[in-house]
């Protein structure tokens, strides 16, 4: 390794990264995570509540909307993710909270929903991620708030006592639990990324994308072979054949098909979201599968698809007007690149070239269209790589691609969380009118 500063990055930073962002959830993150913000607070009231309030911000609701909430019989909303939370969630499961509900379990959701109300209010915030919920029974209550992540618990509070209380701090999906973690991050580039990848110790990652393996490629599986939402997946496949730039779109689409619809399978998340998780293994699976490659190549591709979906996302943040979709498909070209041989010049150049594409697809909220954008960013990613292959690139001062890979990037992150922030306001707006 050279000792340049981006170069002399050693192997356990980005292994923490990995197992910090490829955790398990079961359903869309977002109405998880209000699920188990409900199952925090009913274990911390220790009784089931008489009523609830809840506080969320604007990108939770356009996010909770319109998917449906897994194990509650196809409800889908703000008060079913609290209901369904309060009833059979398990705190300590986090974003696998209601992996262990019954079929006895959804009937009492909806009985809980037709006695029990539950106020559910816009955040006054300027937080992009936040949750307050309040839940009350006779003189009692309990308070739990999460803020910029889905999993980070900032207060915890019965009554008048603060049971755990968390000081402000710019959160992100990605900041894990250690301060050093936004250090972690900061050494994220793709220079690096491809380097690391070339000299991983595999046994290191290896349980780690096994796992992700395992959930994406099942759940992808799943979407073809049932009946989810618009069935992107399958039509792909009806419509196209079934060759290998069509099954790594399809397989990537159904997989959303399936998840954004009800299935109960978990997943393995990236950057907060199962979509992106999705989006960044299965079509970099079906590729190795389809070139033969040897197992150790399957997973230093992952590695790159994975560590630059979060380093492109970093600079957007959670919940943007950005389809998170976008960034996944441009790392999921990126591994591909990789699985080909391609080194850092084929890494680089196929990201500018898929973000230059597909960087304007925005997020409308998790529902069935997220499986069309996913197969439509990977698309991207593999035009991207297409593009170097025959010699050809988008330049710098063609739009928002600059000459540098990490200035591109850059650039990402400023449309996605600044650029973006007025579109995110009027999809909305627009989105809370549209009732139907």
């Amino acid at each position: 390794m050279s000792n340049t500063p981006d170069s002399n990055i050693k192997v356990h930073p980005f292994v923490q990264i990995l197992k910090e962002e490829l955790t398990a959830a079961m359903g869309c993150t977002e109405p998880i995570a209000i699920a188990y913000a409900a199952a925090l607070a009913r274990e911390t009231l220790g009784k089931i509540p008489e009523r609830i309030t809840i506080s969320v911000s604007k990108n939770i609701i356009k996010n909770v909307k319109s998917v449906i909430v897994p194990n509650t019989g196809g409800l889908h909303g703000v008060e079913a993710a609290v209901a369904a939370g309060t009833v059979m969630g398990d705190a300590k499961l986090e974003l696998e909270v209601l992996s262990h509900a019954s079929s006895e379990g959804q009937a009492e959701i909806r009985v809980f929903l037709e006695h029990v109300p539950i106020t559910v209010t816009q955040s006054t915030s300027h937080e992009l991620f936040e949750i307050d919920l309040t839940a009350e029974c006779g003189a009692d209550s309990a308070q739990v708030v999460i803020r910029g992540f889905h999993t980070n618990v900032v207060l915890i509070k019965r009554n008048d006592e603060i049971l755990k209380e968390q000081k402000p701090q710019k959160a992100n999906y990605c900041q894990a639990k250690e301060p050093s973690a936004a250090a972690r991050l900061g050494q994220l580039t793709v220079a690096n990324i491809v380097e690391y990848a070339d000299t991983a110790d595999i046994e290191e990652i290896r349980p780690i994308l096994d796992r992700q393996i395992a959930c994406n490629m099942a759940i992808a599986e799943e979407g073809l072979r049932g009946n989810y939402g618009a069935n992107i997946g399958k039509v792909l496949l009806a419509t196209y054949g079934d060759s290998i730039m069509i099954r790594a779109r399809a397989k990537a689409a159904a997989g959303s098909d399936a998840r954004m619809n009800g299935c109960e399978m978990p997943v393995i998340i990236n950057s907060g979201s199962g979509n992106q998780g999705i989006t960044v293994c299965v079509p970099v699976v079906e590729y190795a599968r389809e070139l033969g490659v040897p197992k150790d190549k399957l997973y230093r591709a992952l590695a790159v698809s994975n560590l630059c979906a979060i380093h492109l996302k970093s600079g957007i943040g959670c919940l943007s007007a950005y389809c998170g979709a976008v960034t996944a498909g441009c790392a999921a070209g990126a591994g591909i690149a990789y699985l080909h041989g391609g080194g850092l010049d084929a890494v680089a150049h196929t990201l500018v070239n898929a973000l230059a594409i597909a960087s304007g697809i925005i997020c409308d909220g998790a529902k069935s269209s997220c499986a069309a954008k996913i197969a439509a960013a990977v698309d991207a990613g593999i035009l991207g790589w297409s593009m170097y292959q025959n010699g050809q690139e988008f330049h710098g001062g063609e739009g928002i691609v600059q000459k540098g890979v990490e200035n591109t990037i850059r650039n990402i992150g400023r449309l996605g969380h600044d650029g973006m922030r007025e579109t995110d306001e009027e999809i909305i707006k627009i989105m809370l009118c549209n009732q139907t």
